[in-house]
């Protein structure tokens, strides 16, 4: 097994303490709406361990690629992406059939990590 870049590691704990931190404020509206139960803790730690893992599974996808031609590569990445999503929709799936985790709170962190690449440029001045 390669060694895992420490790019790959950086980006993920970045992404993963962003999305933990929307995923706490995901978890305060519930609560002020009234909604809030412990399905919706254990659906949103679902949802937050799949988008960190999908998005450190495609960094690992990414530093394979690397290493290959062009059209490896490409197939290398194409294949990595129809596999995550394959893995997202079985874990929302997953989070609408078992009725311990509001399919809801499953969801909505998926987004939390395409947030956290929007708010890079702000959060990281150089």
């Amino acid at each position: 097994m390669k060694k895992i870049d420490p790019n790959i590691l950086k980006e993920t704990i970045y992404i993963g303490t962003i999305a933990f931190l929307f995923n706490v404020v995901m978890q305060s509206v519930f609560l002020i709406i009234g909604k809030w139960d412990i399905t919706i803790l254990l659906g949103g730690l679902l949802g937050f361990i799949a988008s960190v893992g999908n998005f450190f599974l495609m960094g690992l996808s990414v530093q394979s690629a690397v290493n290959k031609d062009e059209k490896d590569a490409k197939t290398t990445m194409k294949l990595s992406q129809s596999l995550r999503l394959l893995l997202l929709f079985v874990i929302a799936v997953i989070g609408y059939v078992v009725p311990v985790f509001n399919i809801i709170a499953v969801i909505i962190p998926y987004i939390f990590p395409r947030l956290a690449i929007a708010l890079t440029p702000l959060l990281r001045k150089k």
